[in-house]
């Protein structure tokens, strides 16, 4: 109760990044950037091990006056809806440390800067219960990201950086409009858990749903707005690549669960058909595109959009196996894509291509790297035993249950997931031996497996036994589902 465990875990990063300004060296800064990302994760792991996976209730609540004159508070808690993205957060920034060891080679100091202030900034977004911290924490993520794509990226760094912030951009002016509608409408206050207690207007919940809708879409990416994704997959270093598919996409879908389906539930059970078309629109379209890539970092960006649209059907079926099943697959999916980012910067590291026609033959000389490759790819196609499994399976039946079109549009993805998926993979590993193979190649080091080893485990682990994941969101999810039911059947 007394210990502000949530403020340690935001401001650690924070602190890390305020030690890095006084160091001088790349290796210190890459060991101090180390050493406050893993103490971060460690805090997160004593968060898990405290929660209370039997009640729907905020824990670890802080809060403090921040403007009271407008009634800005610094409010902070966690639910079982938001607890497993924290600590995923804190896991995937010590990854991106140790990918970035070698890959980032200038400007080390500022580099692993901007990757704590991302994580801290990250971290707020998923714990603020105050509407305007949430947006302070929300737009001030674009800054460190747009640094991170438009300094240590690729070589159209700057017109994916600039297209990505501007995107995002105006997404986040819209949300800022919603707030100040909420603000006015829902009784002058910022405080998220009174907001969501309103009882709003059906007009006003509707201009809200697509003020949000266009704010969140751009974040997951939804088709149509998905097209600054694939650019910043691309020219972002791998650490940017692994952010950006394991928490910056989830930031859009957690809105939907945070802000949409609590505040205004008439509208998203009024509109919920629409969502679910646009879901199953991202699933099929996502795969396509992802199909007809012969870049391995554009096939993977683009097996994001699909694999959200899981996510967002999932969501918005508003039923208990759907909205469990999408929020243990934006876990999943954090796990996975962030792995397989990974296995595409470490290999482009060794060949400096991404063209899967330069691959051919890894498993005779890279065999540990294609071991685990074969496991994240499997687990992107959701091969039972793997952790996407459980999650797809449960929003699948949810989906069905929701909608046959988007549920049979879910089942096309998948098939189109197994088609990429299992082609990237024959060409890569197998088969014989093409230019880039034939290159002098080492397989992983000691280093890379601490990156990869811990993600393999989360593939198995959620695979293998799913309940311990489950069980902590499970109490949040049903009374969300309550609450959206109960109030929404107005309409």
């Amino acid at each position: 109760m007394g210990f502000p465990l949530l403020s340690f875990i935001i401001f650690t990063p924070v602190a890390g990044a305020a030690v890095l300004m006084f160091l001088r060296g790349d290796d210190a800064a890459r060991w101090t950037a180390l050493s406050f990302t893993v103490l971060d994760l460690a805090l997160c792991i004593a968060m898990l091990v405290g929660f209370d996976t039997t009640t729907h209730a905020m824990q670890f609540t802080e809060t403090r006056p921040w403007v009271p004159a407008l009634g800005i508070n610094y409010a902070l808690g966690i639910d079982g809806i938001s607890a497993l993205f924290v600590f995923l957060t804190a896991l995937l920034g010590s990854i991106c440390v140790l990918a970035s060891w070698v890959a980032i080679d200038r400007k080390v100091k500022e580099f692993m800067i901007c990757l704590l202030s991302m994580q801290a900034l990250m971290l707020g977004v998923f714990c603020a219960l105050d509407l305007f911290l949430f947006y302070v924490f929300w737009e001030a993520m674009l800054i460190p990201m747009y640094l991170i794509i438009g300094v240590w990226g690729g070589e159209g760094r700057v017109y994916a950086a600039i297209k990505f912030f501007l995107y995002t951009l105006a997404g986040s002016l819209l949300f800022l409009i919603g707030v100040i509608v909420l603000y006015f409408y829902g009784g002058r206050t910022f405080d998220i858990l009174a907001l969501t207690e309103q009882d709003l207007p059906f007009r006003i919940q509707s201009w809200l749903f697509f003020a949000f809708l266009i704010a969140f879409a751009v974040k997951v990416p939804m088709v149509p707005v998905h097209t600054w994704l694939p650019d910043a997959h691309v020219q972002a270093p791998t650490a940017g690549s692994i952010i950006l598919a394991g928490v910056l996409l989830k930031m859009g879908a957690y809105g939907f669960l945070r802000f949409s389906l609590p505040m205004l539930p008439e509208a998203s059970m009024y509109y919920s058909t629409l969502m679910l078309a646009l879901s199953g629109l991202a699933i099929v379209y996502g795969g396509l595109l992802a199909l007809a890539q012969d870049d391995l970092k554009k096939l993977v960006a683009y097996s994001s959009i699909s694999h959200m649209g899981f996510v967002t059907l999932g969501i918005f079926a508003l039923n208990l196996r759907g909205l469990e099943g999408g929020i243990l697959q934006m876990f999943n999916h954090g796990v996975t894509t962030g792995a397989l980012f990974l296995f595409v910067g470490l290999i482009y590291e060794r060949t400096h291509t991404r063209s899967i026609a330069d691959y051919g033959g890894l498993m005779k000389v890279a065999p540990v790297y294609t071991t685990f490759l074969a496991l994240f790819t499997l687990s992107s196609m959701a091969l039972p035993g793997t952790n996407s499994f459980v999650g797809e399976l449960l929003v699948l039946s949810g989906g069905f249950a929701a909608n046959l079109v988007a549920g049979s549009a879910a089942v096309l993805g998948a098939l189109l997931g197994a088609a990429y998926l299992l082609g990237m993979y024959g060409k890569v590993a197998l088969g014989p031996a093409s230019v880039g193979a034939r290159l002098t190649i080492r397989d992983v080091n000691a280093r890379e497996m601490a990156a990869i080893l811990p993600l393999a485990v989360f593939v198995l682990w959620v695979g293998l036994y799913p309940k311990p994941f489950l069980n902590i969101i499970d109490a949040s999810v049903k009374h969300l589902l309550t609450h959206v039911h109960s109030r929404g059947s107005g309409q």
